[in-house]
C-alpha cells in the first residue's frame, strides 16, 4: 500500500525531558490510524513533528514523500495546504461568524476570492457536517459538539490529503463524542482522507480506527487493529481497553 506519511526513529527532547525516544510509524493512503497512549507520551508533538510546527533533534518525517527537514520556507507552506490541522480546542476565530471563520481559509491558503465560489464551498462544507443552518451565527451561539464539528468543516473547506486530530472528542459527553467520532468516518469515506487521530478516547478509537498505535516512553510498542490489540497479552496495552 502507498504510504502516504512515514515517521523513522523520531526523537525530541525538551529541557529534563525526552519525550520522543525513537517513534516509527507510517500512515497509508485513505487510512485512519488512531494513536494512544498516556498523557505527556509524546503524541501531540508527533503531530507536530509532522507538519513541521516543532522540528525534531534526530530521525526523519517524511510526507506525500518529501522529507519535512528538507523543506524550504516556501515548500513547507506547499506542503501544509494539503494537510489540514484539527486542534484540541478547535481554534475557532470566536470574533469571526461561522461563515466569516470559513472564507479565511479560502482566501488566505488557495486564494480565492469569487464571492460565489466562496459562498458555495461554505455551504457545501457546513451540510457536511450537519450545520447548514449556523452560517451567520458566531462561535459563542454553538454548543460544544457544534463548534468540533465547525472545526472540522473549516479543517475541509481547504479539501486536504491528510488530516491530523488531535484529541477531536475531548470534554464531550459520550454521545456527542460519538456523533463526532461518526462524523470523522464519514468524512475520510466521503473525501478520501488520509488521517492520525490522537485520544484518549477508546470509543472514539473503536469507532473510527483502521489501525491502532500504541505509544509509551516515546516509542510506538504496537499497533494493530481495535481486536487485535483487545486480545493483547501486554499488561500496557490492555490497560486501555479495560
Amino acid at each position: 500500500m502507498e504510504k502516504i506519511i512515514e515517521v523513522l526513529d523520531l526523537h525530541k527532547s525538551f529541557p529534563g525531558k525526552d519525550v520522543l525516544t525513537g517513534i516509527n510509524l507510517h500512515v497509508n493512503k485513505g487510512e485512519n490510524l488512531v494513536i494512544i497512549g498516556r498523557s505527556g507520551e509524546g503524541k501531540s508533538i508527533t503531530l507536530k513533528c509532522i507538519t513541521g510546527l516543532i522540528e525534531p533533534d534526530r530521525g526523519t518525517v517524511k510526507v506525500l514523500d518529501k522529507d519535512v527537514s528538507e523543506l524550504d520556507e516556501e515548500g513547507l507552506k506547499e506542503l501544509r495546504c494539503k494537510m489540514g490541522y484539527l486542534f484540541q480546542g478547535g481554534a475557532l476565530y470566536d470574533s469571526m461568524s461561522v461563515r466569516e471563520n470559513l472564507v479565511f481559509p479560502l482566501k488566505r491558503v488557495l486564494g480565492i476570492r469569487d464571492e460565489q465560489e466562496l459562498e458555495k464551498r461554505s455551504t457545501e462544507v457546513l451540510e457536511a457536517v450537519d450545520l447548514a443552518d449556523t452560517m451567520d451565527k458566531m462561535p459563542s451561539e454553538l454548543s460544544g459538539g457544534m463548534r468540533k464539528r465547525m472545526a472540522l468543516a473549516r479543517t475541509l473547506i481547504v479539501q486536504p490529503e491528510i488530516i491530523l486530530y488531535d484529541e477531536p472528542t475531548t470534554g464531550l459527553d459520550t454521545m456527542t463524542s460519538l456523533e463526532i467520532s461518526k462524523l470523522i468516518l464519514k468524512m475520510q469515506q466521503q473525501y478520501q482522507t488520509t488521517s492520525i487521530v490522537v485520544t484518549h478516547d477508546m470509543l472514539c478509537a473503536k469507532t473510527i480506527a483502521d489501525r491502532i498505535v500504541v505509544i509509551s516512553e516515546g516509542k510506538c510498542i504496537c499497533s494493530g487493529t481495535y481486536g487485535e490489540l483487545e486480545k493483547c497479552d501486554d499488561d500496557f496495552v490492555r490497560s486501555f481497553f479495560n
